[in-house]
């Protein structure tokens, strides 16, 4: 596996490699980012990943300083599941100078998580333009478990006419329930124990939806009881639209169920379609 971090070495490593198919990736990886991994190998002929803890979409109270760093267990990792070369850039390599042109999302990026975390997906958008501007690929691949960030980047993809495939991945969860995320390595074992009540609970929403419940207000509400009787925090339980996240409002469109809830000091999120 190659490992670039400079812009100029990584586009001349990639010249004449056929179908460049791009992971993006923060690090810390687990094996939901591998498995990203093996279904971009199906997309293309070259798997391009990268690691790169970006600064402008953490808000300035999170956890941007203490994110995990994990760069050699990650390159042991992307090499054994056969990805061909590492995009590693330093702060240096991607911004040389200060980020102050920024892709600016519409209206969905101030509801749902962007409600509780102003100017993230501002962030998101921008890093993946500039990721993708340094990779060039023909093919994307991002996780469905950041589900509102999957939709933000086909958007944009689209919006932009950007020659790239945005292909969504499908969440890997631990044998509980539990979707696999770098920050789940915050939990102490207690709560790891707790944590997937969070995907039994959105289990029950779908399982009340496909049953005829069209009262999603209630079932939202009576999650979110739940989940602070058992001393959650939750920023949001919400039934919506796959199509664009607005409130379900026509009964035959296909339905996704979101949730973000802190445990202890750890944020977690996860979804459902339906």
């Amino acid at each position: 596996m190659q490992i670039h971090s400079a812009i100029a070495d990584l586009r001349a490593a990639l010249k004449n490699r056929g179908q460049v198919v791009f992971v993006p990736t923060m690090g810390n990886l687990h094996a939901g980012h591998i498995s990203l991994m093996e279904q971009a190998r199906s997309h293309g002929d070259t798997v391009v990943a990268s690691i790169f803890v970006n600064r402008l979409q953490f808000g300035p109270n999170e956890d941007f300083d203490k994110y995990p760093r994990t760069f050699q267990a990650d390159c042991d990792k992307l090499a054994a599941a056969g990805v061909d070369v590492l995009f590693a850039p330093t702060e240096a390599d991607l911004y040389p100078e200060a980020q102050e042109y920024t892709v600016e999302p519409p209206a969905i990026q101030n509801i749902l998580d962007g409600e509780f975390r102003p100017g993230h997906f501002r962030g998101v958008a921008t890093v993946v333009l500039k990721l993708f501007n340094c990779v060039q690929p023909q093919a994307a691949v991002f996780g469905k478990k950041d589900y509102q960030q999957l939709m933000v980047i086909r958007n944009m993809t689209r919006q932009l006419a950007l020659p790239i495939n945005i292909v969504g991945g499908d969440t890997v969860r631990a044998d509980d329930g539990l979707a696999l995320s770098s920050r789940n390595g915050y939990l102490s074992a207690a709560e790891r124990a707790e944590a997937p009540r969070l995907y039994r609970l959105l289990n029950e929403i779908r399982a009340a939806v496909r049953a005829g419940e069209t009262k999603y207000t209630n079932l939202e509400n009576q999650a979110i009881a739940e989940l602070a009787a058992a001393g959650w925090k939750t920023d949001y339980v919400a039934v919506r639209q796959q199509s664009d996240l607005a409130p379900a409002s026509n009964a035959n469109a296909p339905l996704v169920v979101l949730a973000a809830s802190r445990l202890g000091a750890t944020r977690l999120i996860d979804n459902i379609e339906i």
